[in-house]
């Protein structure tokens, strides 16, 4: 079940309820009783792993080229601008 956190509009107490898809969203605050509105949080969801990448699923051929990092003496030797045959 999905947990929904809702923030009242009059004494601003945050809360989270646990509800079904399908359950009625809640409409007063457990504080003061005032109506509450339903604001979304931040997920914790992360795509990790090869091929994966923030702004979609693309194969390693499209990948974004990475940047030369700072450490390497010449930019021309650096391992991140070595292709991965």
């Amino acid at each position: 079940m999905p947990i929904y956190e809702y923030t009242c509009k009059s004494c601003g107490k945050i809360f989270e309820k646990l509800q079904k898809i399908n359950d009625k969203p809640a409409i007063s605050c457990p504080n003061c009783g005032k109506t509450v509105k339903r604001i979304i949080s931040q997920t914790s969801f992360s795509l990790k792993g090869e091929g994966w990448y923030k702004d979609g699923y693309t194969s390693k051929n499209n990948a974004p080229k990475s940047e030369p990092c700072n450490k390497c003496p010449a930019k021309s030797e650096c391992p991140s601008k070595k292709s991965k045959d």
